[in-house]
C-alpha cells in the first residue's frame, strides 16, 4: 500500500482561498485574522487532516514548545493527579512534556535534574514534587537565577517563586469544624509524614480548630502517619491508647483513613456512632468504603493546570522583555460529607 503523502500547507491554503501566511497566523493562534477567515481555514485544516510540523515550528520561532516536568510519588492519589491535570492542559496548549520523576528527597538530585532537563532546552519546569523539609533550604536558593522560569507546586513561597498550592490548612479546618459541628468533642488527628509540607499544613488546620475547644495539650491527640492505610489501623490503635477519650479522628488522607476505619471494626467501635471519621483527597474509592468515607476533596487536576497557566504566563512576558510576578495561586479543597462522620 502506498504511503499517504502529509498535507502540506500550501495546500491549505490554496484550498481555503488565501495565503501560507494566512495560514501560519491561524495555526499560531494570532489575533490578525478576522474570526470568518478562521473558521473557513479551521474547517479546511480539519477537512484535509493537516497537523503542523511542531518541530519545524519549534525552529522557526527559536523555541521548544516543551516544558519541563519533576514528579514525585507515582503511588499516591495526589500527585498522579497532578500530573494528569498538567499533562491535559500542556496538550491543549500545545506543549510537550519531559518528565524526571525523584526516588528520594536527597538534594543532590536537584541539581542533576535540572541540569538533565536544561540540557533538552526546556522552556520552563514545573516542580511537582511534595514540598519536603529535605528540599526547601535548596530549592529556592538553586532556582534563584535560573535561566527558564520555575513554577512550584505545594510548598512554602521564598523570594518571588511561582507557586501553586492546595489551601490544605483550610481543607483541615472544615474536616475538624464538620467533626465538631456533628456533636463529637474530641477529635484527634493521624497525620503524614512530618517533613512534609502538606502534613504540616493540614495539622497547623486541625490545631487552629482544636486551640478553640477546651481541650489541653493537643500533642496527646496527634500520630505520625506515613500514608498507608497500615499506618492508618497503628495510628488509630495509637490514638486510642494514649487518648481514650478521643471521639473522632481527622486523618490527613483517605488511605490512612481506610486503616483507621479497619481498625475501629476490629477493636468494636461503631462508626460513626461512637467514632467519626474523616479523610483527605476524595480518592475514587472514597465512596466505597464501609460506611462511605466523608472527605476532603482536592482538585489535585485543577492544581497541574493552574501550574501550566502560571507557567505560560511566564514565559509569555519573558517573550516581551518582561518580568512576571504573581501572588500564590491557591486551590480550595471542599468538604464532601458521606456516613463515617454523620452522627444520628
Amino acid at each position: 500500500m502506498a504511503r499517504q503523502q502529509k498535507v502540506t500547507i500550501k495546500e491549505v491554503a490554496k484550498a481555503a482561498g488565501v495565503s501560507t501566511q494566512t495560514v501560519s497566523r491561524v495555526i499560531n493562534s494570532r489575533p490578525d485574522v478576522s474570526p470568518e477567515t478562521q473558521k473557513k481555514v479551521q474547517h479546511v485544516i480539519d477537512d484535509l487532516g493537516y497537523s503542523p510540523n511542531v518541530i519545524a515550528r519549534s525552529l522557526v520561532r527559536g523555541r521548544s514548545n516543551t516544558l519541563g516536568v519533576v514528579g514525585y510519588g507515582l503511588g499516591y492519589f495526589g500527585p498522579t493527579s497532578i500530573l494528569k491535570g498538567i499533562e491535559k492542559r500542556s496538550y491543549n496548549l500545545g506543549f510537550s512534556l519531559l518528565l524526571s520523576l525523584l526516588d528520594d528527597f536527597d538534594p543532590s538530585y536537584i541539581h542533576t535534574i535540572t541540569e538533565n532537563l536544561l540540557s533538552r532546552q526546556v522552556e520552563g519546569i514545573i516542580w511537582a514534587v511534595p514540598g519536603n523539609d529535605r528540599l526547601a533550604g535548596n530549592l529556592s536558593v538553586r532556582f534563584k537565577e535560573a535561566p527558564v522560569p520555575i513554577v512550584f507546586l505545594n510548598k512554602s513561597r521564598r523570594f518571588n517563586d511561582l507557586v501553586v498550592a492546595l489551601d490544605n490548612q483550610d481543607g483541615a479546618r472544615l474536616a475538624t469544624q464538620h467533626l465538631l459541628s456533628q456533636g463529637y468533642r474530641c477529635v484527634g488527628i493521624i497525620t503524614g509524614p512530618s517533613d512534609w509540607w502538606e502534613a504540616q499544613q493540614r495539622e497547623v488546620g486541625w490545631r487552629q480548630v482544636m486551640l478553640d475547644t477546651e481541650i489541653g495539650d493537643l500533642n496527646k491527640l496527634k500520630v505520625v502517619g506515613d500514608w498507608s492505610a497500615h499506618s492508618g489501623n497503628i495510628g488509630l490503635r495509637d490514638l486510642l491508647a494514649k487518648s481514650p477519650q478521643i471521639d473522632a479522628v481527622f486523618a490527613s488522607n483517605d488511605q490512612m483513613a481506610l486503616g483507621a476505619l479497619q481498625a475501629a471494626r476490629q477493636m468494636g467501635i461503631k462508626i460513626p456512632q461512637e467514632l467519626g471519621i474523616v479523610g483527605f483527597d476524595d480518592i475514587p474509592e472514597a465512596a466505597y468504603f464501609y460506611p462511605a468515607l466523608t472527605t476532603i476533596r482536592q482538585d489535585a487536576e485543577e492544581l497541574g493546570a493552574q501550574a501550566v497557566d502560571q507557567m505560560c504566563n511566564s514565559l509569555q512576558a519573558r517573550h516581551q522583555g518582561e518580568e512576571y510576578r504573581s501572588d500564590v495561586v491557591w486551590i480550595k479543597p471542599e468538604l464532601i460529607v458521606r456516613n463515617s462522620s454523620i452522627r444520628a
